[in-house]
């Protein structure tokens, strides 16, 4: 069948679901598995004879689309907090985890322009971290105590001190998305050149093996919750720009919706990364080794999984659900 057949042959039952996917159609979840079973014919029916067709992608697109919408519309038995954060997030982070590996790539890309303007610069580290902080970190260093910094205060007064400043730091790497993405990219830029420029830094004065010890226990969670805020922030400056086959307006309202809900599931592990900077770093040097790397790596372990591994599972089991239900 030719592809403009094709097209005409579907074009309004495919317009009849994006009216069902805008909400301004209403379907019962039966309606609605129907709807996809028959778009998913459609998409299979479009890769195979046009792989690389505009048509196949916007099936694709349109499918994942109808598949949120039918989850949704299910009842939900289980608290809603719970449901949340184990299957509601970890759908929409599936949804847009091309975002997320986006989001990295910038920040390690970022993160080496650091290293590498505090290796060529040696008055870098100075402009980016600030020279008291530079006097003070390198006389810690000589004393022995790379993490010194850390011991300063009460332990509660860091915590919450550490834990706002992060979270306001995590919503503005969100919201200035809304400027088309380049917002984001500033502050993510901003941020990671500061972690690159400060292990070096430490590396520079022999010290990175402490600092390590005691910097990736809170960052472990801290880090990759900026990631992932980042993520956030390129999801909303994309549906701004993209908005593909929905008005701007509509495009911009989901991409919100979503990216709020990823950045919200960010805050408990930016409370965790507060309270262990707050009470757990400042004993780093005096900790086994061995603690150490149980909590850094079952924090990354913990986070890892949770945004890259966890919502390939969900998005498998639920299409096994609806595929069972619909057979």
């Amino acid at each position: 069948m030719r592809e403009v057949y094709f097209i005409r042959q579907n074009k309004e039952k495919w317009l009849g679901i994006e009216q069902v996917v805008q909400g301004k159609i209403k379907k019962n979840p039966d309606d609605l598995s129907s709807l996809y079973i028959n778009l998913v014919n459609d998409l299979s029916f479009a890769q195979t004879y046009y792989p690389k067709s505009n048509t196949t992608v916007y099936l694709n697109h349109l499918s994942s689309q109808i598949f949120q919408k039918i989850y949704k519309t299910k009842r939900v038995e289980e608290n809603r907090l719970i449901y949340f954060f184990k299957t509601e997030v970890p759908l929409i982070v599936y949804e847009n985890s091309r975002y997320l590996i986006y989001s990295f790539l910038f920040f390690i890309f970022f993160m080496l322009i650091g290293v590498l303007s505090a290796v060529y610069d040696k008055d870098f580290a100075n402009l980016i971290l600030s020279e008291g902080y530079v006097n003070m970190t390198i006389e810690n260093i000589k004393n022995g105590n790379a993490v010194g910094v850390y011991q300063d205060g009460s332990t509660w007064g860091s915590t919450i001190g550490i834990t706002f400043n992060n979270i306001i730091v995590g919503a503005k790497l969100y919201i200035y998305g809304i400027f088309g993405g380049l917002g984001t990219l500033y502050l993510l830029m901003r941020n990671s050149v500061m972690v690159g420029t400060f292990q070096y830094f430490f590396y520079e004065h022999g010290a990175l093996g402490d600092s390590a010890r005691g910097i990736w226990l809170h960052g472990a969670f801290e880090i990759f919750s900026m990631v992932v805020e980042g993520m956030c922030g390129l999801i909303l400056g994309t549906s701004i720009l993209f908005p593909k086959t929905l008005s701007r307006f509509n495009s911009f309202k989901n991409g919100f919706k979503n990216s709020f809900k990823i950045f919200l599931s960010t805050v408990p592990f930016t409370i965790c990364a507060g309270i262990i900077e707050g009470y757990v770093t400042r004993h780093a040097l005096n900790m086994p080794l061995f603690l150490n790397l149980l909590i850094i790596f079952g924090c990354l372990g913990i986070i890892g999984f949770y945004y890259f591994i966890y919502p390939h599972i969900v998005n498998r089991r639920i299409k096994n659900t609806i595929n069972d239900a619909v057979l």
